[in-house]
């Protein structure tokens, strides 16, 4: 696909940087060349320095909630088919501000500053053809790619059903590493909630129930250890929640020099909670995706900020992942597969 010259970055730090396959550094250039030169992007970026947070803490973990009224109108997305289908894809290069250039990697995507962010650097990683968002056919991608990124970011797959904000164009994001909380509890909660399944010299595979998530952890200095297993436990829960395309999934990868990869795999039941749908006061407009179960709980609405306690949040993290019974099913089959 030809990518129109004006939107592609044309620095030549960003240009040299990418020559030298320094695609983090190059990355974190065009944060503070867009900031600079793209007023809506500064204007969100300004406003994260007054948001609102407050910190819960479980056995082993804990879990933020951050008041971002930016982020309403991600939350609040209609993401269903008519809508989708009534609304240009801003993700696609014709449509994409002005004021947007990115970076092309492997001549398969265009790295983009997330002018509505939730973390100090956020960017999203958008395929350069539109096409529906699954997470298959460019599994070993999203791997790769969270290699080159990886000295200063992680990388996050939010599944179609369950966070996507464009579901029509396949895309991952990029955030500050180690900013999402589950990337510093993993090994504790590993240690306190896991059971490892499968462990050989280079790879280990543990499932992990904490009381409100159901989750997958895998870790691997050989990408292919990660693929295959992948690939398996999806099929295997797949079938066991009679998914007809994907299963409902989001992802959270980061790769270390010396430890390889460390993949989180949050299994999902739903995509938003009941009190999505209340009329108020009983309407709690929050709609988990990655970051969100990683431990970074995004409230647009102030008086949802304000209601959430300890319990309620419990609630609601439990109430959109995998249940506990279907979860052991699934650790089961994968054990004796």
């Amino acid at each position: 696909m030809k990518i129109p010259i004006e939107k592609r970055v044309n620095d030549p730090l960003i240009l040299s940087l990418i020559e030298q396959n320094e695609y983090a550094a190059a990355a974190a250039h065009l944060f503070e060349l867009q900031i600079k030169n793209w007023s809506l992007m500064k204007t969100n970026y300004d406003a994260m320095k007054d948001v609102k947070t407050k910190s819960f803490w479980y056995d082993g973990f804990k879990l933020n909630v951050q008041f971002n009224p930016g982020r309403i109108k991600s939350t609040s997305a209609f993401v269903d088919e008519n809508s989708i289908a009534n609304r240009p894809c801003f993700l696609c290069i014709k449509n994409l501000p002005e004021e947007q250039t990115g970076i092309i990697i492997k001549d398969k995507f265009i790295l983009l500053c997330n002018p509505y962010p939730i973390l100090p650097q956020h960017f999203t990683i958008a395929v350069l053809e539109h096409e529906p968002q699954a997470i298959a056919e460019y599994f070993s991608d999203f791997l790769e790619l969270g290699k080159i990124l990886s000295n200063k970011y992680s990388l996050i797959y939010n599944g179609p059903a369950c966070g996507a904000s464009a579901p029509d164009h396949l895309h991952f994001q990029a955030c500050t590493r180690n900013f999402i909380p589950i990337e510093n509890d993993i090994h504790q909660m590993k240690n306190d909630y896991g059971k490892v399944i499968h462990e050989v010299e280079d790879g280990t595979i543990t499932f992990i129930n904490d009381g409100l998530r159901r989750i997958i952890f895998m870790e691997s200095t050989h990408q292919l250890f990660i693929e295959n297993n992948f690939s398996k436990i999806v099929k295997i829960y797949g079938e066991q929640t009679g998914s007809k395309s994907e299963p409902m999934l989001n992802l959270v990868c980061s790769y270390d020099q010396e430890f390889g990869w460390r993949l989180i795999i949050f299994l999902r039941s739903k995509h938003r909670p009941e009190h999505y749908f209340n009329n108020d006061p009983d309407k709690i407009l929050i709609s988990p995706a990655a970051i969100d179960l990683g431990g970074m709980i995004i409230t647009p609405r102030e008086e949802d900020f304000t209601k959430i306690g300890e319990k309620l949040l419990q609630k609601l993290i439990d109430e959109v992942s995998l249940d506990s019974i279907r979860f052991q099913l699934i650790t089961n089959l994968f054990e004796q597969s």
